[in-house]
Formats: C-alpha cells, sequence, structure tokens
C-alpha cells in the first residue's frame, strides 16, 4: 500500500485541481488502487499541526474544471519556517513527525517558489518529497511553463481587450495592472496578446519621460488612446538605482495604492491625458482553468505518479521542449526565472511597436 500525502502551499491558481486530479489517477491506475491520498488542509499549516483527511479517488473526480483548491491553501513564509510558532512548536520538526506518524511513502507538494524552498528544506531533513510548479507568475526556475500561468493570462488579455473600447471612445489613456512583483512574464504575455502599446515590467527599469514620449507618438499618429500593461512590481530607472534600504525607506511613505497610480499621476502632469487605472487584482487568480492548462497540469500530475510509483523522490515536475522531466528540486529551488531584457520576445515585441519605457 502506497501512502502519499499532498498539500497546496501560497497563493491559489486555477488548475491546483486539475493538478491534483492528474497524480491521484495516475497514482489509482498505475497501483490498481493500492494507494491511500492523505489531503493536508490550509497548506504547510496542515501539516505543521496535522490537519489532514482521509481522500480516495471520487474526491478527485469532477475537478479537472474547478478553479482554487479543494484543499485550502495558506501562505507560510519560508524565512520564519525555522522559527517557533506562538506556542514555542518547532513547525519543522512538526511536519516531520506528522509525515512520520502517518507512514507516508511520499509528500506531494504543489505551490510558488517560496513553496519550493520548503519542500527542497523538507527534502533535506530526510522525507520523500515531489514538488509542481505552480505560479501565474510563470517565475520557477526549471521549467518552460508553471500551471495556472495561461489561464490568468487569459484574463488578463480579456481585460485588456474590454479596455480598448472604452479607452477608444473617450480618447483616454488606460493603465492596466497586471500581477506580478518581480517577475514580468504575465504582464508581459497578456501584453503581448491584449495590444497594449506600452508594457512595463520589473526587469526593464522605465524612464517616465520615454513612456510620456510614446504617448504623444500615438497622439501625433491620431490613435486616440493609449493602453499600457504595467507589471505591479514596475520600477523606474531611478528607483532601480537606489539600494535596498533607501528603496525600502522611500516605500515607507509611499503615497500611492500602487506604481500604476503613481506613473497615471505623471502622465497626467507631463502630458495632460486623461489618465484611468483598471485593477483586475485577484480575478487573474480565479476562474476555471483553461485548455490548455488542463492538458499541462494533466500531464505534470500524472508524470509525478510516475515518479512516485517508480520510487524516484526529491524532484520537481517540470516541462521543457514540449516534454515532462523531473529536475532535482535541489538545484532549482530559491531560484527565479526573469524575463530577459535581451531576449527574442522583447525584440520582437519592440519591432511591434510596443514601448518598455527604457
Amino acid at each position: 500500500m502506497k501512502r502519499v500525502g499532498m498539500l497546496t502551499s501560497g497563493g491559489d491558481c486555477q488548475a491546483l485541481n486539475a493538478t491534483m486530479r492528474g497524480v491521484v489517477k495516475g497514482l489509482y491506475n498505475g497501483l490498481k488502487g493500492d494507494v491511500e491520498i492523505y489531503g493536508f488542509e490550509e497548506g504547510y499549516k496542515g501539516l505543521i499541526y496535522n490537519e489532514y483527511r482521509m481522500m480516495n479517488s471520487r474526491d478527485f473526480s469532477g475537478i479537472l474544471t474547478k478553479g482554487g483548491t479543494i484543499l485550502g491553501s495558506s501562505r507560510q513564509s519560508f524565512k520564519s519556517m525555522k522559527d517557533p510558532d506562538e506556542n514555542g512548536l518547532n513547525k519543522v520538526e512538526a511536519m516531520k513527525q506528522n509525515y512520520r506518524k502517518l507512514g507516508l511513502d511520499c509528500l506531494v507538494i504543489l505551490g510558488g517558489n517560496g513553496t519550493e524552498k520548503t519542500a527542497n528544506l523538507l527534502r533535506e531533513e530526510g522525507l520523500n518529497i515531489i514538488h509542481l510548479p505552480k505560479t501565474i507568475d510563470n517565475d520557477i526556475w526549471g521549467t518552460d511553463m508553471t500551471f495556472g500561468f495561461q489561464s490568468a493570462v487569459d484574463i488578463a488579455t480579456d481585460c485588456i481587450d474590454c479596455i480598448h473600447t472604452t479607452a477608444a471612445s473617450h480618447g483616454r489613456v488606460f493603465i492596466v495592472e497586471v500581477m506580478g512583483h518581480k517577475v514580468g512574464w504575465l504582464t508581459l504575455h497578456a501584453g503581448i496578446a491584449g495590444g497594449a502599446d506600452i508594457v512595463l515590467i520589473p526587469e526593464i527599469p522605465y524612464d517616465i519621460n520615454k513612456v510620456c514620449e510614446a504617448i504623444e507618438r500615438r497622439n501625433q499618429a491620431k490613435k486616440g488612446f493609449t493602453i499600457l500593461a504595467v507589471a505591479e512590481g514596475a520600477i523606474s530607472k531611478e528607483d532601480a538605482a537606489l539600494s535596498k534600504k533607501e528603496y525600502k525607506a522611500k516605500m515607507a511613505s509611499y503615497p500611492y495604492p500602487s506604481v500604476s497610480y503613481e506613473i497615471a499621476e505623471q502622465i497626467k502632469e507631463k502630458t495632460g491625458a486623461d489618465v484611468r487605472v483598471t485593477v483586475p487584482g485577484h480575478m487573474q487568480r480565479g476562474g476555471s482553468p483553461d485548455p490548455y492548462d488542463r492538458v499541462l497540469s494533466t500531464r505534470l500530475g500524472a508524470r509525478a505518479a510516475k515518479l512516485i510509483i517508480d520510487k524516484e523522490y526529491g524532484y520537481m515536475v517540470a516541462i521543457v521542449n514540449g516534454e515532462t522531466c523531473k529536475v532535482p528540486l535541489g538545484e532549482v529551488a530559491g531560484r527565479l526565472k526573469m524575463v530577459d531584457p535581451d531576449s527574442g520576445i522583447i525584440e520582437e515585441a519592440k519591432l511591434t511597436g510596443i514601448s518598455f519605457g527604457d
């Protein structure tokens, strides 16, 4: 009998359920039903406090198209994972003990970068771990694609599509703020797909004067409106030149809800344009996974099941050049996959007339 634990940690996304379904279907078919599934509730919190429920194949039926996570999720900071909780509990030791009390053969962990670092910590502590790369940011090193990303691109793109008609009707400048604090994959793809005129991402610090010049060029060409796709973590060249200490001090008294509102005010002051900001926010995490993510998640989940059946642990399941593969957790944990400013996709976007404010 194989005993497999499973948890979803960090921010949710559309394809978590689809991926768990892939794992469980793969295990039940590969092991002829000789498997027990222990679902830990609310991410690492469930593993720490031994909050779980026994699950069977029926629990994973009908969830391919269901967004969110049937196990629930929570954010447990990796930085504080080794710190005791408010009652003095050693969280890492508690997770190890609960894993062993249940006699688990493996723990399947679905999550992003922070989740992956804790997964690798548990691997280093001797637990059998399989990690599945979840994030709408697509910023996990070692995989070409993370599940949840394409579904979020679809939603952000749809938002930009909708903005086109109202922007054109009123001759306005519209800023659509897309999720992504550290990397700009989501903003980049949605910006290109949605026909944004200006795309601002964290990897390419912007010059507000260049942004305004791009708007003025469109005005001179009688375009009538301009759409900016701006990542949450977009940063000006001036701020990018600050030390971490200086930047932190500046943000401590930052007067704007987000960078998009600062950019909007600067554009209005410099050009006199009528500027509006739209923030789709957590809509980008919600709803059903799109067909691409359903296929990707099923494949990644099934490959995870194969690794468990073959007793191959300590890996992240990735998709590289269209094929699933295993990547050692220790080689990828803690590494961010950033957008390369000199990459082909940036060059091609610029050739179509998109400005990155640089």
